[in-house]
Protein backbone atom coordinates (compact mmCIF):
# COMPACT_ATOMS: atom_id res chain seq x y z
CA UNK A 1 0.00 0.00 0.00
CA UNK A 2 1.02 3.79 -0.81
CA UNK A 3 0.45 4.75 2.57
CA UNK A 4 -0.09 8.41 3.51
CA UNK A 5 -0.95 10.28 7.19
CA UNK A 6 -2.88 13.21 7.99
CA UNK A 7 -2.83 14.84 11.86
CA UNK A 8 -4.94 17.27 12.63
CA UNK A 9 -5.89 18.47 16.35
CA UNK A 10 -9.18 17.63 16.09
CA UNK A 11 -11.73 15.53 13.73
CA UNK A 12 -15.25 15.06 13.27
CA UNK A 13 -15.67 11.15 12.56
CA UNK A 14 -19.63 11.07 12.31
CA UNK A 15 -19.24 7.26 13.11
CA UNK A 16 -22.64 6.70 14.06
CA UNK A 17 -20.71 4.25 16.32
CA UNK A 18 -19.63 7.08 18.84
CA UNK A 19 -21.66 9.95 20.19
CA UNK A 20 -22.41 13.12 18.68
CA UNK A 21 -19.79 14.33 16.26
CA UNK A 22 -17.81 11.26 17.23
CA UNK A 23 -14.90 13.83 18.00
CA UNK A 24 -11.43 12.52 18.23
CA UNK A 25 -8.85 15.49 19.31
CA UNK A 26 -5.07 14.79 18.18
CA UNK A 27 -6.20 12.61 15.71
CA UNK A 28 -4.39 10.58 12.94
CA UNK A 29 -5.73 9.34 9.73
CA UNK A 30 -4.11 6.74 7.38
CA UNK A 31 -5.07 6.26 4.16
CA UNK A 32 -3.65 4.48 0.94
CA UNK A 33 -4.85 5.13 -2.57
CA UNK A 34 -8.25 4.89 -1.92
CA UNK A 35 -9.52 3.52 1.64
CA UNK A 36 -8.96 4.86 4.80
CA UNK A 37 -6.95 2.45 6.42
CA UNK A 38 -6.60 3.22 10.34
CA UNK A 39 -8.05 6.41 12.29
CA UNK A 40 -8.09 7.68 15.84
CA UNK A 41 -5.89 9.02 18.01
CA UNK A 42 -2.38 10.28 16.85
CA UNK A 43 -0.86 8.58 20.29
CA UNK A 44 -2.58 5.13 19.90
CA UNK A 45 -1.15 4.80 15.92
CA UNK A 46 -0.23 1.56 15.41
CA UNK A 47 3.81 1.11 14.77
CA UNK A 48 3.78 -0.21 11.31
CA UNK A 49 1.69 2.97 9.87
CA UNK A 50 4.83 5.52 11.38
CA UNK A 51 6.74 5.45 8.75
CA UNK A 52 4.60 6.91 6.20
CA UNK A 53 4.40 10.52 4.63
CA UNK A 54 2.52 12.85 6.92
CA UNK A 55 1.03 15.97 6.35
CA UNK A 56 0.28 18.06 9.48
CA UNK A 57 -2.89 20.07 9.28
CA UNK A 58 -2.31 21.96 12.75
CA UNK A 59 -5.18 23.34 14.56
CA UNK A 60 -7.49 22.53 12.19
CA UNK A 61 -11.05 20.83 12.13
CA UNK A 62 -11.04 17.67 9.53
CA UNK A 63 -14.13 15.82 8.62
CA UNK A 64 -15.51 13.60 5.83
CA UNK A 65 -15.64 14.99 2.26
CA UNK A 66 -19.00 16.53 2.61
CA UNK A 67 -21.83 14.76 -0.36
CA UNK A 68 -24.46 16.37 -2.36
CA UNK A 69 -26.66 14.09 -2.72
CA UNK A 70 -29.21 15.60 -4.87
CA UNK A 71 -28.44 18.32 -7.95
CA UNK A 72 -29.49 19.22 -11.19
CA UNK A 73 -26.23 20.75 -12.63
CA UNK A 74 -26.01 19.84 -16.00
CA UNK A 75 -28.41 21.93 -17.75
CA UNK A 76 -28.64 24.89 -20.47
CA UNK A 77 -29.62 28.50 -19.93
CA UNK A 78 -31.28 30.53 -17.03
CA UNK A 79 -34.36 31.41 -15.45
CA UNK A 80 -33.75 34.27 -13.95
CA UNK A 81 -36.74 36.04 -15.62
CA UNK A 82 -39.30 33.24 -13.95
CA UNK A 83 -37.02 34.67 -10.46
CA UNK A 84 -38.61 37.78 -11.24
CA UNK A 85 -42.30 36.31 -12.35
CA UNK A 86 -41.80 34.99 -9.08
CA UNK A 87 -41.31 38.04 -6.94
CA UNK A 88 -44.11 40.00 -8.82
CA UNK A 89 -46.76 37.06 -7.84
CA UNK A 90 -46.74 34.17 -9.64
CA UNK A 91 -46.51 31.62 -8.33
CA UNK A 92 -44.64 27.87 -9.16
CA UNK A 93 -46.97 26.31 -10.72
CA UNK A 94 -48.86 29.21 -12.65
CA UNK A 95 -45.20 29.29 -14.33
CA UNK A 96 -44.72 25.88 -14.90
CA UNK A 97 -48.89 25.69 -16.40
CA UNK A 98 -48.04 28.61 -18.48
CA UNK A 99 -45.15 27.10 -20.01
CA UNK A 100 -42.32 28.23 -18.45
CA UNK A 101 -40.32 25.95 -15.27
CA UNK A 102 -38.50 22.54 -15.76
CA UNK A 103 -40.01 22.65 -19.73
CA UNK A 104 -38.15 26.03 -20.82
CA UNK A 105 -35.07 24.97 -19.17
CA UNK A 106 -35.69 21.60 -21.50
CA UNK A 107 -35.63 23.76 -24.59
CA UNK A 108 -32.22 25.51 -23.48
CA UNK A 109 -31.24 22.27 -22.87
CA UNK A 110 -31.84 20.58 -25.73
CA UNK A 111 -30.44 23.22 -28.28
CA UNK A 112 -26.49 23.16 -25.94
CA UNK A 113 -23.97 21.13 -27.07
CA UNK A 114 -22.07 18.26 -24.95
CA UNK A 115 -19.19 20.99 -24.84
CA UNK A 116 -21.76 23.30 -23.51
CA UNK A 117 -23.23 21.59 -20.71
CA UNK A 118 -19.80 20.47 -19.45
CA UNK A 119 -19.08 23.88 -19.17
CA UNK A 120 -21.93 25.38 -17.58
CA UNK A 121 -21.67 21.90 -15.31
CA UNK A 122 -18.10 22.46 -14.05
CA UNK A 123 -18.33 26.06 -12.74
CA UNK A 124 -21.48 25.04 -10.85
CA UNK A 125 -18.97 21.93 -9.89
CA UNK A 126 -16.46 24.26 -8.77
CA UNK A 127 -18.49 26.24 -6.63
CA UNK A 128 -19.60 22.81 -4.94
CA UNK A 129 -15.84 21.56 -4.27
CA UNK A 130 -14.66 25.04 -2.96
CA UNK A 131 -17.54 24.09 -0.29
CA UNK A 132 -15.86 20.69 0.83
CA UNK A 133 -17.94 18.32 -1.57
CA UNK A 134 -16.20 15.46 -2.41
CA UNK A 135 -19.09 13.20 -3.85
CA UNK A 136 -21.94 14.82 -5.81
CA UNK A 137 -24.98 13.13 -7.32
CA UNK A 138 -26.53 14.48 -11.17
CA UNK A 139 -29.70 13.86 -12.19
CA UNK A 140 -30.91 14.15 -15.95
CA UNK A 141 -34.26 15.29 -16.46
CA UNK A 142 -34.15 18.68 -18.78
CA UNK A 143 -33.92 16.50 -21.90
CA UNK A 144 -37.01 14.44 -22.08
CA UNK A 145 -35.78 12.75 -24.74
CA UNK A 146 -33.77 9.99 -25.31
CA UNK A 147 -31.32 11.97 -26.82
CA UNK A 148 -30.69 14.32 -24.58
CA UNK A 149 -30.88 12.44 -21.46
CA UNK A 150 -28.24 10.34 -22.56
CA UNK A 151 -26.28 13.54 -23.74
CA UNK A 152 -26.74 15.05 -20.20
CA UNK A 153 -25.66 11.83 -18.35
CA UNK A 154 -22.59 11.36 -20.68
CA UNK A 155 -21.78 15.26 -18.96
CA UNK A 156 -22.32 14.01 -15.90
CA UNK A 157 -20.30 11.14 -16.01
CA UNK A 158 -17.54 12.71 -17.32
CA UNK A 159 -16.83 15.64 -14.66
CA UNK A 160 -15.09 12.55 -12.82
CA UNK A 161 -12.70 13.17 -15.85
CA UNK A 162 -12.52 16.73 -14.96
CA UNK A 163 -12.02 17.52 -11.27
CA UNK A 164 -10.67 14.97 -8.25
CA UNK A 165 -14.52 14.37 -7.45
CA UNK A 166 -17.08 11.34 -7.21
CA UNK A 167 -19.88 11.23 -9.25
CA UNK A 168 -23.40 9.54 -8.80
CA UNK A 169 -26.29 9.76 -11.57
CA UNK A 170 -29.46 9.82 -11.33
CA UNK A 171 -31.97 9.28 -14.58
CA UNK A 172 -34.71 11.69 -14.47
CA UNK A 173 -36.86 11.10 -17.27
CA UNK A 174 -40.32 11.26 -15.24
CA UNK A 175 -39.32 15.09 -14.24
CA UNK A 176 -41.89 16.67 -16.49
CA UNK A 177 -44.70 16.13 -19.37
CA UNK A 178 -42.43 17.18 -22.36
CA UNK A 179 -43.99 19.89 -25.11
CA UNK A 180 -44.33 17.27 -27.91
CA UNK A 181 -46.84 15.36 -25.19
CA UNK A 182 -49.16 17.76 -23.50
CA UNK A 183 -52.05 16.24 -22.57
CA UNK A 184 -50.46 12.80 -22.88
CA UNK A 185 -48.30 12.38 -19.78
CA UNK A 186 -49.18 8.09 -19.86
CA UNK A 187 -48.32 8.30 -23.77
CA UNK A 188 -44.87 9.48 -22.23
CA UNK A 189 -44.55 7.42 -19.52
CA UNK A 190 -44.88 4.61 -22.11
CA UNK A 191 -41.77 6.71 -23.73
CA UNK A 192 -39.64 6.57 -20.49
CA UNK A 193 -40.16 2.75 -19.46
CA UNK A 194 -40.33 1.14 -23.08
CA UNK A 195 -37.25 2.98 -24.63
CA UNK A 196 -35.73 5.59 -22.57
CA UNK A 197 -35.05 3.48 -19.22
CA UNK A 198 -33.87 0.67 -21.03
CA UNK A 199 -31.18 2.70 -23.33
CA UNK A 200 -30.32 4.29 -20.58
CA UNK A 201 -29.33 1.12 -18.24
CA UNK A 202 -28.01 -0.77 -21.46
CA UNK A 203 -25.18 2.77 -21.68
CA UNK A 204 -24.40 1.89 -17.93
CA UNK A 205 -25.17 5.67 -17.68
CA UNK A 206 -27.19 5.66 -14.61
CA UNK A 207 -27.12 4.83 -10.90
CA UNK A 208 -30.89 4.78 -10.00
CA UNK A 209 -34.12 6.15 -11.72
CA UNK A 210 -35.64 9.26 -9.86
CA UNK A 211 -39.07 10.63 -10.61
CA UNK A 212 -41.22 14.15 -9.77
CA UNK A 213 -44.49 12.63 -8.60
CA UNK A 214 -46.74 16.05 -8.18
CA UNK A 215 -49.67 17.88 -9.51
CA UNK A 216 -47.85 19.47 -12.09
CA UNK A 217 -46.08 16.14 -12.65
CA UNK A 218 -46.95 12.67 -12.47
CA UNK A 219 -49.42 10.52 -10.64
CA UNK A 220 -48.36 7.54 -8.32
CA UNK A 221 -49.69 5.19 -10.80
CA UNK A 222 -47.83 6.76 -13.54
CA UNK A 223 -44.30 6.73 -11.39
CA UNK A 224 -45.08 3.36 -9.94
CA UNK A 225 -44.59 1.99 -13.61
CA UNK A 226 -41.23 3.96 -14.06
CA UNK A 227 -40.32 1.96 -10.73
CA UNK A 228 -41.09 -1.69 -11.73
CA UNK A 229 -39.37 -1.17 -14.91
CA UNK A 230 -36.56 0.30 -13.08
CA UNK A 231 -36.70 -2.79 -10.72
CA UNK A 232 -36.65 -5.03 -13.88
CA UNK A 233 -33.92 -3.16 -15.21
CA UNK A 234 -31.59 -3.79 -11.71
CA UNK A 235 -31.49 0.26 -10.95
CA UNK A 236 -32.23 1.54 -7.27
CA UNK A 237 -35.24 3.83 -7.14
CA UNK A 238 -35.35 7.48 -5.38
CA UNK A 239 -38.40 10.22 -5.46
CA UNK A 240 -39.17 13.56 -5.80
CA UNK A 241 -42.08 13.41 -3.25
CA UNK A 242 -44.57 15.48 -1.32
CA UNK A 243 -43.30 19.35 -2.69
CA UNK A 244 -46.25 20.75 -3.04
CA UNK A 245 -48.72 18.81 -1.81
CA UNK A 246 -49.25 15.45 -0.17
CA UNK A 247 -49.70 12.93 -3.48
CA UNK A 248 -48.42 9.48 -0.92
CA UNK A 249 -45.28 9.95 -3.60
CA UNK A 250 -43.07 8.95 0.06
CA UNK A 251 -45.44 6.09 1.01
CA UNK A 252 -44.98 5.04 -3.01
CA UNK A 253 -41.11 5.12 -2.50
CA UNK A 254 -40.84 3.75 0.34
CA UNK A 255 -42.78 0.46 -0.72
CA UNK A 256 -40.37 0.18 -3.86
CA UNK A 257 -37.58 0.20 -1.37
CA UNK A 258 -36.17 3.85 -2.71
CA UNK A 259 -33.08 5.27 -1.55
CA UNK A 260 -34.57 8.26 -1.12
CA UNK A 261 -37.21 10.35 -1.16
CA UNK A 262 -36.89 14.21 -1.57
CA UNK A 263 -38.44 17.58 -0.66
CA UNK A 264 -41.02 16.55 1.71
CA UNK A 265 -42.76 19.49 2.95
CA UNK A 266 -46.36 18.02 3.07
CA UNK A 267 -45.27 14.71 4.18
CA UNK A 268 -47.89 13.08 6.03
CA UNK A 269 -47.82 10.57 9.00
CA UNK A 270 -48.10 7.50 6.97
CA UNK A 271 -45.28 8.48 4.61
CA UNK A 272 -43.07 8.90 7.60
CA UNK A 273 -43.88 5.53 8.76
CA UNK A 274 -43.57 4.14 5.45
CA UNK A 275 -40.05 5.35 5.19
CA UNK A 276 -39.61 4.24 8.45
CA UNK A 277 -39.98 1.09 7.90
CA UNK A 278 -38.50 1.04 4.53
CA UNK A 279 -34.80 2.74 5.70
CA UNK A 280 -36.11 5.13 3.12
CA UNK A 281 -33.69 8.40 3.86
CA UNK A 282 -35.26 11.87 3.86
CA UNK A 283 -32.94 14.41 1.42
CA UNK A 284 -34.47 17.83 2.86
CA UNK A 285 -33.85 20.43 0.34
CA UNK A 286 -34.22 24.01 1.77
CA UNK A 287 -32.59 26.03 -1.26
CA UNK A 288 -36.04 25.67 -2.87
CA UNK A 289 -37.97 25.77 0.50
CA UNK A 290 -36.31 29.39 0.48
CA UNK A 291 -36.45 30.24 -3.26
CA UNK A 292 -40.00 29.48 -3.50
CA UNK A 293 -40.80 31.32 -0.23
CA UNK A 294 -42.66 27.92 0.75
CA UNK A 295 -43.91 28.60 4.39
CA UNK A 296 -45.20 24.91 5.06
CA UNK A 297 -41.30 23.16 6.18
CA UNK A 298 -40.81 19.03 6.38
CA UNK A 299 -41.60 17.18 9.53
CA UNK A 300 -38.49 16.92 10.87
CA UNK A 301 -40.17 16.29 14.74
CA UNK A 302 -41.86 13.24 13.03
CA UNK A 303 -38.75 12.16 10.79
CA UNK A 304 -36.49 12.76 13.92
CA UNK A 305 -38.80 11.12 16.36
CA UNK A 306 -39.58 7.74 13.45
CA UNK A 307 -35.90 7.22 13.11
CA UNK A 308 -35.72 8.55 9.59
CA UNK A 309 -32.66 9.50 8.41
CA UNK A 310 -32.52 12.88 7.00
CA UNK A 311 -30.00 14.21 4.54
CA UNK A 312 -29.60 17.31 3.12
CA UNK A 313 -28.51 19.08 -0.33
CA UNK A 314 -28.18 22.17 -2.40
CA UNK A 315 -30.96 20.94 -5.29
CA UNK A 316 -28.74 22.81 -7.33
CA UNK A 317 -30.92 23.70 -10.52
CA UNK A 318 -31.94 26.59 -12.67
CA UNK A 319 -35.24 27.48 -11.50
CA UNK A 320 -36.13 26.65 -7.85
CA UNK A 321 -32.61 26.14 -5.80
CA UNK A 322 -29.70 27.85 -7.72
CA UNK A 323 -27.77 27.40 -4.89
CA UNK A 324 -23.92 26.44 -4.95
CA UNK A 325 -23.42 26.19 -1.52
CA UNK A 326 -23.93 22.72 0.59
CA UNK A 327 -22.78 24.90 3.75
CA UNK A 328 -25.19 27.58 3.11
CA UNK A 329 -27.74 24.41 2.76
CA UNK A 330 -26.86 23.22 6.29
CA UNK A 331 -27.17 26.65 8.00
CA UNK A 332 -30.76 27.05 5.72
CA UNK A 333 -31.63 23.41 7.23
CA UNK A 334 -30.92 25.25 10.57
CA UNK A 335 -32.84 28.02 10.62
CA UNK A 336 -35.99 27.41 8.35
CA UNK A 337 -36.32 23.42 9.20
CA UNK A 338 -34.80 23.86 12.94
CA UNK A 339 -32.43 21.11 12.55
CA UNK A 340 -29.34 20.49 14.84
CA UNK A 341 -25.65 21.10 13.53
CA UNK A 342 -25.27 17.80 14.45
CA UNK A 343 -27.68 16.50 11.92
CA UNK A 344 -27.32 19.49 9.11
CA UNK A 345 -23.33 17.73 9.31
CA UNK A 346 -24.68 14.31 9.57
CA UNK A 347 -27.09 14.91 6.54
CA UNK A 348 -24.19 15.80 4.12
CA UNK A 349 -22.10 13.09 5.15
CA UNK A 350 -23.29 9.98 6.04
CA UNK A 351 -26.83 9.95 5.50
CA UNK A 352 -26.39 11.63 2.01
CA UNK A 353 -24.22 8.78 1.31
CA UNK A 354 -27.27 6.16 2.61
CA UNK A 355 -29.32 8.13 -0.07
CA UNK A 356 -26.79 7.55 -2.88
CA UNK A 357 -26.54 3.44 -1.40
CA UNK A 358 -22.89 4.26 -0.77
CA UNK A 359 -21.57 1.96 1.67
CA UNK A 360 -18.46 1.03 2.98
CA UNK A 361 -18.83 3.80 5.84
CA UNK A 362 -18.90 6.24 3.15
CA UNK A 363 -19.21 9.85 4.92
CA UNK A 364 -17.82 8.78 7.69
CA UNK A 365 -13.65 9.09 9.18
CA UNK A 366 -13.46 4.86 9.74
CA UNK A 367 -10.89 2.02 8.85
CA UNK A 368 -12.68 0.98 5.34
CA UNK A 369 -14.54 4.18 4.15
CA UNK A 370 -13.45 6.32 0.95
CA UNK A 371 -10.48 8.25 1.42
CA UNK A 372 -12.23 11.93 1.27
CA UNK A 373 -11.47 14.44 3.60
CA UNK A 374 -12.71 18.61 3.93
CA UNK A 375 -10.06 20.53 6.01
CA UNK A 376 -11.60 23.32 7.91
CA UNK A 377 -10.53 26.78 9.43
CA UNK A 378 -12.70 26.17 12.08
CA UNK A 379 -12.46 24.94 15.65
CA UNK A 380 -15.87 22.89 15.86
CA UNK A 381 -18.31 21.36 13.72
CA UNK A 382 -21.15 23.58 14.53
CA UNK A 383 -18.94 26.08 12.89
CA UNK A 384 -20.18 24.88 9.69
CA UNK A 385 -23.54 25.39 9.49
CA UNK A 386 -23.68 28.45 11.89
CA UNK A 387 -21.44 30.82 9.09
CA UNK A 388 -23.39 32.67 6.39
CA UNK A 389 -21.66 32.87 3.50
CA UNK A 390 -18.35 31.84 4.32
CA UNK A 391 -15.61 29.45 3.28
CA UNK A 392 -13.87 27.95 5.52
CA UNK A 393 -12.44 24.87 3.35
CA UNK A 394 -8.53 24.69 3.89
CA UNK A 395 -7.94 21.52 1.66
CA UNK A 396 -9.59 18.42 0.54
CA UNK A 397 -8.39 15.19 0.54
CA UNK A 398 -9.63 12.43 -2.43
CA UNK A 399 -8.53 9.47 -2.65
CA UNK A 400 -6.25 9.70 -0.46
CA UNK A 401 -4.50 12.23 -2.06
CA UNK A 402 -4.51 16.02 -1.20
CA UNK A 403 -6.01 17.89 -3.92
Amino acid sequence: MDLQTYICAKMATMDPGRSGYGIIEGAAIVCDDALIVWAGRFADMPERFRKAPVTDFGDRLVTPGLIDCHTHIVYGGSRAAEFERRLEGASYEEIARAGGGIVSTVHATRSASEDELLEGALSRLDALLADGVGTVEVKSGYGLDLETEMRMLRVARSLSDHRPVRVRTSFLGAHAVPPEFAGDADGYIDVVCAEMLPAVAEAGLADAVDGFCETIAFTPAQIARVFETAASLGLPVKLHAEQLSDQGGAALAARHGALSADHLEYLGEDGVAAMAEAGTVAVLLPGAFYTLRETQAPPIDALRAAGVPMAVATDCNPGSSPLVSPLLAMNMACTLFRMTPLEALAGVTRNAAHALGLGDGAGTITAGAPADLAVWNVGEPAELAYGIGHRPLHARVHGGRLV
